[in-house]
């Protein structure tokens, strides 16, 4: 259960380091001289050399006054850079709809002339080098100042965190009292105020192509996460703010919530926890102001702005999160504040800060040479380890590269590798390993073949590399803020494998991999539809996004957007496929109508293929074109990978005979005819059934199809049960989606004589959008309830595997966690009531 640290204290509207009326002064102010050591990071009166404009005079408004736009940002970014020799500027990436990624460096005039960069550049690859000598290690920790990044705005309606970093940038470039000369003289800041200005303009969380970038991180899809990781390697942190906004009116920082993922160095957690958050927690607490830590934020999954950065990086990331129902100053001022006193701590432990952090990598190498993986722990009192990281050795990873058609597959993980400074090495001769682990299946003697990619642990980015490369992800704690697997080779469906025992095999470095497109684009230029099932569904848009990106950027194929409503109209003439990503099936079918379903019938009927997931799937059985059947599941997956057994066929090329499919409570697929089925869940309990990632009965999918095609007509209906293409880093079944698209699928002599299928009688399945989920044994039921009365929930109550009960509360606007008015303070709740779930999903 996750504790909350609450202090029932009246809120304030303007904190001491803002005026009333915004955050920004309206002109500079002196300070009183302060005696020295005595310099107090926020009690310091803020002293303004008045060589910078200041915000009110480059906008019309003081910062907190009103939320900027991105223009202004950028505006601002620019005028401030113009104005102080302590500040440089650039663009680090620019988004889908052309707006750049605007970010600041500001330190002390010496420190960030390009000279000065490439000095710290080169002080700071040093100090991250496990080889280099502690006598150097010693002088360089005292003369290269840190990298502190403060980042905001990856969520485009979460604002405030933007605002707060511009007038972090605005005090550092022009203050010149003891606070601010203090973090200068020690620190180069990195200032990247608006992460998604896309999704800022919009006031959507989401990009423009409908992705949440803060589940974007590892696979660095889109231009905006990967433009801001090349940056990172340049300039690595010490310390990364990710800077959100959550629902209610109190602030979120650090100690995190369990779970923690498991190879994250220790000292980089005591960072996070008891350097920064206990400074926090003390600034808040002298303030009066509420926060709340040890709640559902977690460090777990490797998709975050705070978990990269700590596991990639040793840096300490943290999310802060603001409730967003305060006022605009209030908002930007406690962002602020926490922006000023995370960057005062680290000045003032500068020193000691980059000797642990060269020592964090030093420790990963030896680590790596002994093939020790970190342990599961929890970090929160009453909690307790669920699942522990298996006692055996892990010294190498191999992935095989001798299967030409994965040739674009294992290079896109060798480039991701490559792209994080991860060592990567190709066998110059076989090598024969006694206990290579194949992915899912039990060690044996294996050959591995020249050519094959070699990964050793011993390496400073051993952490990063365990968690790119895991076979399981080993869930500690059953709370699930997001999902539970992401290996890189499971997604792409890579052969591969781990080794315990202690290698020197003939060797060198890999080359450098150029972009790649993974998996290849269809064959053919066919004339696509993309059938979004919703405007408004956060499942519908998502999805729909995700496909977007994949036909637009990495495939090049043009397609049309249609709507229900737009088959009902007729107009699918002309169109050789459609897909049909996820959403709500029942609400598409509703705007569908009898004409939608005719129109549809006709069209696959007569020559047409309909490709369907998720939703998409469920809606091609309601519309008539599918015989499959579909079933509520009883188990608890709240977002894993499964080894599916894949059939011979044109859908099969160059996929081989299985594959990695992710899953998250999607229902359950049956073929009425057993030769439908492309794609197929193991028996659990056969050699083949291996999942990775949490999950509680999940038997219940041994059997059942992942993905089939049927003959329609002299067309063709191909259907996924879940999403192959999730966020667009499912490489693997992605490969099957491109087949789906154009590979040529047998005509049924049979079919295309008898009448299309009849409409299926609805679907026996819920509609449920990012719904809240708890899992608990029966003699906690009546706590759950009161529980969630006391929220004013609704829910429904389904059967659990073991003869526990789960607790569905709707969510129909699909509200994230953020967003959400009563959520984050769930976990807290329960564990008052001193209930011990089996799973609790947030959305």
């Amino acid at each position: 259960m996750l504790m909350r640290h609450k202090v029932v204290a009246p809120a304030v509207l303007a904190l001491a380091i803002a005026v009333p009326a915004g955050v920004a002064n309206a002109a500079p102010t002196p300070a009183p001289a302060t005696a020295a050591g005595t310099c107090d990071p926020t009690r310091t009166p803020a002293a303004y050399l008045g060589k910078v404009p200041t915000p009110r005079s480059v906008l019309g408004f003081d910062l907190g006054e009103r939320e900027v736009t991105s223009a202004e940002s950028d505006t601002l970014v620019d005028r401030i850079d113009r104005s102080s020799d302590r500040v440089v500027s650039g663009t680090l990436a620019t988004t889908a709809q052309g707006r750049p990624l605007k970010y600041a460096i500001v330190g002390k005039p010496s420190n960030v002339t390009r000279a000065g960069l490439a000095a710290t550049e080169l002080a700071v690859k040093a100090l991250r080098s496990p080889l280099t000598p502690s006598v150097l290690v010693r002088e360089l920790a005292k003369r290269t100042p840190a990298i502190l990044w403060v980042t905001g705005n990856v969520h485009g309606n979460e604002e405030s965190g933007a605002d707060a970093a511009l007038k972090t940038l605005y005090d550092l470039a022009d203050r010149d009292d003891c606070a601010a000369r203090r973090i200068l003289d020690k620190a180069t800041v990195v200032v990247l105020p608006v992460q998604n200005p896309d999704g800022r303009e919009a006031d959507n969380r989401r990009n423009a192509y409908g992705f949440d970038m803060n589940r974007d991180w590892f696979a660095r899809t889109q231009p905006e996460t990967d433009g801001k990781l090349e940056m990172l390697r340049k300039y690595p942190p010490q310390v990364y703010i990710d800077a959100h906004e959550q629902g209610g009116t109190a602030y979120f920082f650090p100690p995190n919530a369990d779970p923690i993922y498991h190879d994250i160095a220790e000292p980089a957690y005591r960072w996070i926890s008891e350097l920064y958050g206990q400074a926090m927690i003390d600034e808040f607490t002298r303030r009066g102001i509420p926060f709340t830590n040890r709640d559902v934020y977690d460090l777990f999954y490797m998709g975050y702005g705070d978990t990269v950065p700590t596991t990639g990086f040793n840096a300490a990331g943290m999310t802060f999160e603001k409730g967003g129902s305060s006022p605009i100053p209030t908002r930007t001022a406690e962002q602020f504040l926490t922006q000023w006193v995370t960057l005062s701590t680290a000045a003032a432990n500068k020193d000691a800060i980059l000797t642990t952090w060269h020592g964090m990598f030093t420790e990963a190498l030896k680590q790596g040479l002994a093939g020790e993986l970190e342990p599961n722990q929890v970090y929160n009192p009453g909690n307790e380890v669920l699942t522990q990281v298996p006692d055996r050795p892990v010294r190498h990873y191999f992935l095989r590269a001798d299967d030409p058609a994965k040739k674009a597959a294992v290079q896109s993980i060798v480039r991701r590798l490559q792209r994080m400074d991860v060592q990567v090495f190709t066998l110059a001769k076989s090598l024969t390993v006694s206990d290579f682990k194949e992915y899912g299946r039990a060690p044996s003697r294996t050959t591995l073949p020249e050519g094959t990619y070699w990964i050793p642990m011993a390496q400073g980015q051993k952490h990063w590399i365990q968690a790119m490369l895991n076979e399981d992800a080993y869930t500690p704690f059953p709370y699930f803020y997001d999902v539970t697997a992401w290996s890189l080779p499971l997604l792409a469906n890579v052969r591969g494998g781990s080794s315990g025992s202690v290698l020197l095999p003939r060797a060198t470095p890999a080359k450098a991999v150029p972009a790649v497109v993974s998996p290849p684009a269809p064959a053919g230029k066919p004339k696509i539809g993309v059938l979004q099932l919703s405007a408004t569904s956060t499942a519908a848009v998502e999805s729909t996004g995700w496909l977007r990106h994949r036909l637009d950027r990495d495939w090049k194929l043009p397609f049309t957007l249609l709507s229900p409503a737009d088959v009902a109209a007729g107009k699918l003439a002309g169109l050789d496929v459609v897909l049909a990503p996820a959403g709500p099936a029942s609400t598409a079918d509703a705007a569908l109508g009898d004409a939608g379903r005719e129109a549809l019938r006709a069209w696959v009927g007569g020559g047409g293929r309909y490709v369907g997931w998720s939703g998409g799937a469920q809606l091609a059985s309601l519309a008539g074109i599918s015989t499959a059947t579909f079933t509520d599941p009883t188990s608890d997956v709240p977002g894993s990978l499964f080894r599916v057994n894949v059939a011979g066929g044109p859908l099969a090329a160059g996929v081989g005979s299985t594959a990695w499919q992710f899953y998250s409570y999607d229902p359950l697929m049956r073929a009425s005819n057993p030769s439908h089925v492309v794609a197929s869940y193991p028996a659990a309990g056969s050699a083949d059934w291996f999942v990775s990632g949490f999950q509680i009965g999940a038997e219940e999918l041994g059997g059942t199809a992942a993905a089939l095609s049927e003959p329609v007509g002299r067309g063709h209906t191909v259907l996924f049960a879940a999403e192959p293409n999730f966020r667009a880093f499912t490489d693997g079944t992605a490969r099957l989606l491109a087949n789906a698209i154009t590979a040529p699928l047998p005509a049924d002599a049979g079919a295309r004589a008898r009448a299309v299928t009849p409409r299926a009688a609805p679907a026996l399945v819920s509609d449920q959008e990012t719904p809240i989920r708890v899992t608990v044994k029966q003699a906690d039921k009546p706590a759950v309830a009161a529980a969630l009365t006391s929220f004013g929930a609704r829910w429904t109550e389904q059967p659990a595997p073991g003869g526990a009960v789960r607790f569905v509360v709707a969510n129909p606007e699909g509200l994230s966690l953020h967003e959400h008015p009563w959520a984050a303070r769930l976990p807290a709740t329960l564990k008052t009531a001193r209930v011990t779930p089996l799973a609790v999903v947030l959305p």
